[in-house]
């Protein structure tokens, strides 16, 4: 197994994106228009010939470059058709760290790696079952909350109206979740590029005389479609809006081969609220490794103080 580092510059975009496309374990994330819209700077870790490969998104403070996880990036990592056993993954950790002495990444769901790492929560729901399938498994607090949302008469259905939900989404959420504005940035430009592949699903939830109460960017690729960003309204929070929003989206794409990403989180009532939809966990690896010189760390805890 030969892994090779590449300049951005030297990487193979159509073979890159080839091997995402076709791996067992292919993320949205992955894809190069993704990683170019979402992160400032990405060389790559290749084996052989595209085989598997490894996206390295860094950034540079302090002349310290550094692996970071990009905005509204869940999962990186290796890809391919191979096993990402540990033997693997630490072959191309150790290669990234010849060349990086600082990272805080998240590898995929499909990386075995035990050095240093903690477990984070995501949650999935296969969808190719019908939906009265599906539906046998949401919790039943839920399916009464989704009664109550139909008697009064709410309205699913499509926007393209992605500025206005993205604003909204930031509007909403700015203190409780930190996103520059550059980040915001990047998204927008990335939805609309996500748009004009057919990637794009924004839905919204109406009131029956018109009142936005819900709304959500869903991106989607040949494997799942990814729930990124979604906004309850106040007025929506009492007639149940966004549990209207995501069992209509499920409802929408049921009996197709794909899965439905919830994203997972770490905020223990938004993960508790996802797993009233029959949702799975599928954890995946984040991992922080330091092996800066004492004056590096010095300066990047003096920025990370700053940052603050």
């Amino acid at each position: 197994m030969k892994v090779s580092y590449l300049q951005h510059e030297n990487i193979d975009k159509k073979k890159w994106d080839r091997c995402i496309e076709n791996a067992q374990n292919g993320l949205i994330y992955a894809y190069s228009f993704y990683l170019d819209v979402m992160s400032e700077n990405w060389d790559a870790l290749v084996m052989n010939d595209y085989e598997a490969v490894m996206p390295l998104t860094w950034n540079k403070k302090f002349a310290i470059r550094y692996l970071r996880q990009p905005a509204f990036t869940q999962q990186l990592g290796l890809f391919g058709n191979i096993l990402f056993d540990k033997k693997v993954t630490d072959l191309f950790i150790n290669k990234a760290l010849e060349i990086y002495s600082f990272a805080e990444i998240n590898l995929n769901y499909a990386n075995e790696y035990k050095n240093g790492e903690t477990k984070k929560c995501n949650l999935i729901l296969p969808l190719s079952r019908s939906f009265n399938e599906i539906e046998k498994g949401f919790k039943k607090d839920l399916i009464k909350n989704i009664r109550k949302a139909k008697k009064s008469n709410l309205i699913y259905e499509a926007t393209d109206e992605i500025e206005k939900t993205i604003d909204l989404y930031k509007n909403t959420y700015s203190k409780k979740f930190y996103v520059t504005e550059i980040n915001y940035e990047n998204f927008l430009n990335l939805c609309i590029k996500l748009k004009n592949k057919g990637q794009l699903l924004i839905r919204k939830v109406s009131s029956s005389d018109g009142k936005l109460l819900a709304t959500g960017i869903f991106l989607k690729d040949n494997k799942r479609i990814y729930k990124v960003m979604t906004t309850t309204l106040p007025a929506g929070r009492n007639q149940e809006a966004n549990h209207f929003l995501l069992c209509q989206l499920i409802k929408e794409y049921s009996e197709q081969n794909l899965i439905f990403d919830f994203s997972g989180s770490e905020i223990p009532s938004i993960n508790f609220f996802l797993r009233k939809f029959g949702a799975i966990e599928q954890p995946y690896p984040s991992v922080k490794i330091n092996n800066l010189s004492f004056w590096k760390r010095w300066s990047k805890n003096v920025y990370d103080y700053l940052k603050k």
